[in-house]
C-alpha cells in the first residue's frame, strides 16, 4: 500500500512539473523524440525483468529443475518440465508466482520456488564521454558513476544536462545533470557537446 502511495504521488510530482516547463531550444541532432526539459522519466515502482537478464530460479527439493537461465529476445525464460516461461516485463515476485502456478499444474504438489537477478541487462551510454559503449549494470547507479565507468567527460562534453531513454519508452528526455540521477538496465544515457 506504502508503495502505490508512493508511485502515484511520484506520477503527480512528474505531471506537475510537465505542466510548470516549457520545451528548450534544440542542441543539435538528436535521435528520436525528445521530451520537455527537467521531465524526468518515473522509475517503475518495482524492477521488471528484460531480455539479457540472467535469473538464479531454485525450487526446492529439485535440484534438476533449479539453476541459473537468461531473458531470451523474446522475454521469455526456457526451463525444464514447463517449456518458455513469459519474463520480460514482469517483477520477480510475479514470474516467481507464474513459474509456481505453471509447476503445480501437473507436475509437483505445493512448489516453492525462489527467484532472482543474477545479473542485470547493460546499460548504454554515448556521446560526449571518453569511451562510449555497453557497460554492466549495478544497482543503484547513477549517471554519474556511469560517466566515470566510461572514462569521464571529455573536453567538449556539456556536463550540464543529459539525454536519458529508458529501455521500456522511445522518448530521450532532457535532464539536468545531477549526482543522485538515477539509471535503470537498458536505459541508453547521450552526453551532449557543448556549444559555448
Amino acid at each position: 500500500m506504502m508503495l502505490l502511495r508512493a508511485f502515484i504521488i511520484l506520477l503527480s510530482l512528474v505531471a506537475i512539473a510537465a505542466c510548470a516547463t516549457t520545451s528548450t531550444p534544440s542542441r543539435g541532432p538528436e535521435p528520436g523524440p525528445v521530451l520537455a526539459a527537467g521531465t524526468e522519466p518515473s522509475l517503475p515502482p518495482a524492477y521488471t525483468l528484460g531480455s539479457g537478464d540472467q535469473l538464479r530460479i531454485i525450487v526446492f527439493g529439485e535440484e534438476n529443475l533449479s539453476g541459473e537461465f537468461f531473458i531470451d529476445g523474446a522475454g521469455m525464460v526456457s526451463l525444464p518440465l514447463v517449456g518458455e516461461v513469459p519474463a520480460a516485463g514482469k517483477t520477480v515476485a510475479a514470474f516467481r508466482a507464474e513459474l509456481e502456478s505453471r509447476l503445480s499444474d501437473g507436475y509437483l504438489n505445493d512448489p516453492r520456488v525462489s527467484a532472482e537477478v543474477l545479473n542485470y541487462r547493460p546499460f548504454y551510454i554515448l556521446g560526449e564521454v571518453e569511451e562510449s559503449g555497453e557497460y554492466p549494470y549495478t544497482d543503484g547507479l547513477t549517471v554519474m558513476n556511469a560517466v566515470a565507468r566510461a572514462g569521464g567527460f571529455t573536453y567538449r562534453a556539456n556536463t550540464r544536462v543529459v539525454f536519458l531513454k529508458r529501455a521500456e519508452t522511445n522518448a530521450e528526455v532532457e535532464l539536468p545533470l545531477t549526482a543522485t540521477l538515477r539509471v535503470m538496465p537498458g536505459d541508453t544515457i547521450r552526453i551532449a557537446e557543448r556549444f559555448f
